[in-house]
């Protein structure tokens, strides 16, 4: 454990560990509060919206990094796993995140100018510990994706929330 981590224990606490005999849900909402905490606390995010749905979608956090509206995917895997978090993201997971992310934009009143996809790779290791990676401004689609809406609003940070 580097000593940046350490320090930010000292300030912010540590979640408690993972148990061995958790669950697939357990472990998959631990790497969701791992990831939420780090975002708040070490990429200084204002998180909005945690778990968000819309029908069979879900958008496992969205946050504003300097006005910008961001979507993380969070990713918890074992740390043996042979394919890691970032790399197990397939063509239907793009095209949920796709959707999902439209119909959150298309809900709100102010909707932001730049949009952007990051992807939060949780490694559990046996003994119940959690391994954080952030990957941000992540290209999940092509260069040329838009979110089909063409709004010049100028609106404060505040008008992203719902």
């Amino acid at each position: 454990m580097s000593i940046f981590n350490k320090v930010r224990e000292l300030f912010y606490g540590r979640p408690e560990k993972l148990a061995s005999n958790s669950t697939r849900a357990e472990r998959g909402q631990y790497g969701e509060d791992l990831a939420a905490a780090y975002c708040r606390h070490t990429l200084g995010f204002q998180v909005i919206a945690r778990n968000w749905r819309y029908k069979r979608d879900e958008l496992d956090i969205v946050c504003v990094d300097a006005g910008v509206l961001v979507f993380v995917e969070v990713r918890a895997r074992a740390a043996n796993a042979l394919v890691g978090g970032y790399h197990s993201i397939d063509a239907h997971k793009k095209q949920v995140l796709q959707r999902g992310s439209k119909a959150y934009i298309n809900q709100l009143q102010n909707p932001p100018k730049h949009v952007r996809f990051d992807v939060i790779e949780v490694s559990l290791s046996d003994d119940g510990e959690g391994d954080v990676r952030h990957y941000g401004n992540v290209p999940l689609f092509s260069k040329h994706y838009t979110t089909c809406l063409l709004y010049t609003s100028d609106a404060a940070d505040d008008s992203l929330r719902v």
